[in-house]
């Protein structure tokens, strides 16, 4: 799947793409009341962009640069614009370091 062909709603989203951009993680309180770290990364593939949700262990795994490929991801809408998560079901997986990782030391 392409970045261009997302649209709110879409399930079983499967795509790679490059993550180019990369906030801070926040700590948020889910409706059940448990704390959550939770940080925006932005992906972009040949045909455009899309911010992500990084859930807890996904946040330190990808870094601005890598190549990811999100298996069963779904597109959901924060703020009017398409967003796309892992959810319960879903993952993201690096399938290429890029250049700005900071994992160097051998």
């Amino acid at each position: 799947m392409k970045i261009s062909e997302l649209k709110a709603g879409a399930t079983n989203v499967d795509l790679e793409a490059t993550v180019i951009e990369k906030q801070e993680p926040r700590e948020v309180i889910t409706k059940f009341g448990k704390r959550l770290n939770v940080s925006s990364a932005v992906l972009k593939d040949g045909t455009g962009t899309i911010t992500i949700s990084l859930w807890e262990k996904d946040i330190d795994a990808v870094s601005v640069g890598d190549k990811v490929k999100v298996t069963n991801g779904y597109v959901g809408e924060f703020k009017g614009n398409p967003q796309l998560s892992t959810g319960k079901y879903g993952k993201i997986e690096v399938i290429g370091k890029g250049e700005e990782s900071e994992d160097s030391e051998a």
